[in-house]
């Protein structure tokens, strides 16, 4: 039998060098694949944070719901729309700021829950591009929007603008807090909300320098850390969009002393809270509103 031949030194090398050819090549094509994925994250940031619902998806004409259809200008010429649900003898005007995938024809029944279970007049109203609202959401854009929301409900009402009850969920949680911010307002309410969108970000795509890359970053940390008045926060166990630490780290970062927090054992970011979280709110909403009288 004829002996086996070995490979010379020469060939040995070559075959190292065109492995590591191979290996360069493949980690120069994952590193242009991983670019262009977070360019295409940068490209579509406004897209993924406002993914803006329009009308006519959703209930436009609830006939079971008695309300009154506004239309209101942003300063900067924004033609928007809203709800709003007018209470015989509110206790109190109450501005709720709804979440990154919702619109005033979705949130009308939880707007009614609000005005019969708390007795308060209820504006809901949406965002630039969001339901019948002109433009397209930034997060510029977005907090205008609240501004002139709450110049509406404050001019409505006849009331001092620091009045005007403040609740917002998960994207609208920091609409709210700006609002509470410029405002000094007295009441805030918060749903499932977070410290900063950086760091919700940063929880779904920890592969990626998120808190480098965004431009939106709706940093409702350090808006809150200036709030005086009364705040209700609360959290499902389970959410799975902005997890409780960060509402924790959201309401750990408010200096008032006269703040709640509440949690609710295995609710998810979508989920409804239970009955008893309206009997909380309105003892909430009443005592707050005879102390800012």
């Amino acid at each position: 039998m004829a002996p086996v031949s070995q490979p010379s030194g020469v060939e040995q090398r070559t075959g190292r060098v065109r492995w590591g050819r191979r290996v360069r090549r493949l980690l120069l094509i994952c590193l242009w694949i991983y670019l262009a994925v977070l360019l295409l994250l940068y490209l579509l940031e406004n897209k993924l944070i406002f993914p803006a619902p329009r009308f006519p998806s959703g209930d436009w004409e609830p006939t079971w719901l008695k309300y009154e259809d506004v239309h209101f200008v942003a300063d900067d010429g924004t033609k928007l729309h809203g709800w709003y649900l007018d209470h015989p003898a509110p206790q109190a005007y109450l501005l709720y700021c709804h979440g990154n995938g919702e619109h005033v024809a979705y949130v009308a029944p939880l707007a009614e829950q609000l005005r019969s279970s708390l007795d308060v007049a209820v504006f809901v109203f949406d965002y630039r591009g969001y339901g019948r609202s002109e433009g397209a959401a930034n997060e510029a854009g977005v907090l205008a929007d609240g501004q002139a929301a709450h110049a509406w409900l404050t001019a409505r009402a006849g009331v001092d603008p620091r009045q005007i009850l403040l609740m917002g969920r998960s994207l609208g949680g920091a609409v709210a807090v700006d609002l509470a911010d410029r405002h000094h307002s007295r009441t805030l309410i918060l749903e499932s909300t977070f410290p900063s969108m950086p760091e919700v970000a940063a929880r779904l795509h920890w592969w990626a320098p998120v808190k480098l890359l965004m431009r939106t970053r709706l940093n409702s940390a350090e808006k809150i850390s200036r709030f005086q008045g009364s705040l209700l926060q609360s959290h499902g166990t389970n959410d799975e969009l902005i997890p409780i630490e960060l509402g924790r780290q959201l309401f750990d970062a408010a200096p008032t002393s006269n703040k709640q927090f509440l949690t609710f054992e295995g609710l998810g970011h979508n989920d409804y809270p239970p009955d008893e979280y309206y009997l909380q709110l309105r003892e909430f909403v009443q005592r707050t509103a005879v102390a800012g009288q």
